[in-house]
């Protein structure tokens, strides 16, 4: 997520902060840098030049250049900035006091307006609220049996026309009433994918909206596609007064430049990035955590919300409680593989470490993800006493497991070296000898 800008404005800035005495004509040419930078990620021209004016005039001043840590205090800036310029805050849902709270997508085809229904419904599942889904894109073949689909997964209700004839406005209407009749809490309504300038089909979402009043009508927007999805941005409020904006595709954008401009340009904030496939693959959006995301300060905030989120906290006591008394099996190995791969790809859970940017390179970019992948095909290929057992493993064993994981008898051999080291280091961990061992080893190091 937004890597390559990242990259750039962490290595402008660790110039900086190498500094011991900052001078004006430093600052400023560093601040050409960050210019460009921000120019590259396609960025807005006025929001940049606006953003370095900014900076520049806060870091030329004596309180900057006359203190003990005159870079640090020039990356305070740029992140107090870079927050102020997404939004300061984090902008949530309004919900209405009396249920149920409509929420309204819109956007182009493809954007993954479906799909993101699919995520709100099991975001406000997860917080106790009864979800109505509402499919009124009769246009696109089979986009009701694609979110029908959805929400059997989810097990939510989803409401569809009754018979052909009836067009996307009535079926909103009779959805918003159902889930008024029907006690439910939030209704989400999937309007079908326009262009901007089709008269016709933003005319119907001028009359759904009308006509069902909800609390939200939020913009589903491509992240990748840069500074046109501000512009699209803009035609859509526009026609529908939007409340908000929620990026898809975070997760392979490098750039930033629709996360950076949105709120600036449009005024309307962004409440959720999409940062993956998967339905859990949604993060309300924090422009504070953002910031320091960007500048290499990860976001440990959100990593510890999504572990307690997505973590059974008594399946985790279960498994300290058997650590003590068994010491780590393949098996519970496996689960704690499983228990990541919950929290997302290896290379998300390192965006929000501090410093992650440099780790994700120590760990050779995406050959960590392929690695962890690896050895949870092996560890599935063997069988329950082996994975219980791995005293078991001898080597015409070995050869069937390499077989059966498409993997060679050496890399059986390295994950049962790394399993035992990972057995030894818990070992460690659980006993008060073996934690001042530890202790004594670590302040050896330091």
């Amino acid at each position: 997520m937004l890597e390559t800008l990242s990259a750039k404005l962490d290595d402008i800035l660790k110039r900086l902060r190498g500094h011991g005495v900052l001078t004006e004509a430093t600052i400023v040419e560093a601040l050409k840098e960050v210019r460009l930078a921000l120019l590259e990620a396609d960025v807005n021209f006025k929001i940049v030049k606006e953003f370095v004016e900014r900076v520049r005039s806060k870091a030329i001043g004596q309180e900057v250049l006359q203190s003990l840590t005159p870079g640090h205090q020039v990356v305070k800036i740029v992140h107090e900035e870079l927050c102020a310029l997404m939004g300061q805050q984090q902008t949530g849902l309004a919900l209405s006091s009396m249920p149920p709270t409509v929420i309204m997508l819109v956007g182009l085809q493809g954007a993954g307006k479906t799909t993101t229904c699919g995520k709100l419904a099991l975001y406000f599942k997860a917080h106790g609220k009864r979800v109505l889904l509402v499919a009124a894109d009769p246009r696109r073949p089979a986009a009701a049996e694609q979110l029908a689909a959805l929400g059997a997964q989810l097990e939510v209700p989803v409401h569809r026309a009754d018979s052909t004839g009836r067009d996307a406005v009535s079926t909103c209407v009779d959805g918003v009433e159902r889930g008024r009749v029907q006690g439910f809490d939030v209704v989400i309504l999937d309007s079908g994918g326009r262009l901007h300038i089709d008269d016709d089909l933003m005319n119907e979402l001028a009359a759904i909206r009308a006509k069902t009043t909800p609390q939200e009508v939020l913009l589903v927007a491509d992240a990748m596609i840069g500074q046109d999805a501000v512009a699209m941005a803009e035609q859509f409020d526009r026609r529908v007064e939007l409340t908000g904006v929620i990026l898809t595709k975070v997760e392979g954008d490098a750039r930033g430049g629709a996360v950076l401009s949105i709120k600036a340009v449009t005024g309307k904030p962004i409440k959720f990035l999409g940062t993956g496939e998967k339905l859990e693959a949604l993060e309300p959006f924090h422009p504070d955590r953002m910031a320091a995301r960007i500048l290499g300060m990860g976001d440990v905030l959100s990593l510890i919300e999504k572990a307690q989120e997505v973590v059974d906290r008594d399946q985790a006591e279960g498994m300290a409680q058997k650590l003590r008394a068994e010491g780590l099996t393949l098996e519970d190995f496996r689960e704690q593989l499983k228990q990541v791969n919950k929290l997302g790809s290896l290379e998300q859970i390192l965006d929000m470490l501090p410093g992650g940017q440099r780790l994700k390179e120590a760990a050779g970019g995406g050959a960590a993800q392929k690695e962890v992948a690896r050895v949870a095909v092996i560890i599935d290929s063997m069988t329950t006493r082996e994975r219980r057992d791995h005293t078991l493993l001898n080597g015409s064993r070995k050869q069937r497991i390499a077989k059966g994981s498409g993997t060679s008898v050496q890399d059986v051999n390295r994950l049962i070296k790394q399993y035992l080291e990972a057995r030894k280091m818990m070992k460690m961990l659980t006993e008060q000898a073996g934690r001042k061992k530890l202790g004594r080893s670590m302040r050896a190091f330091s």
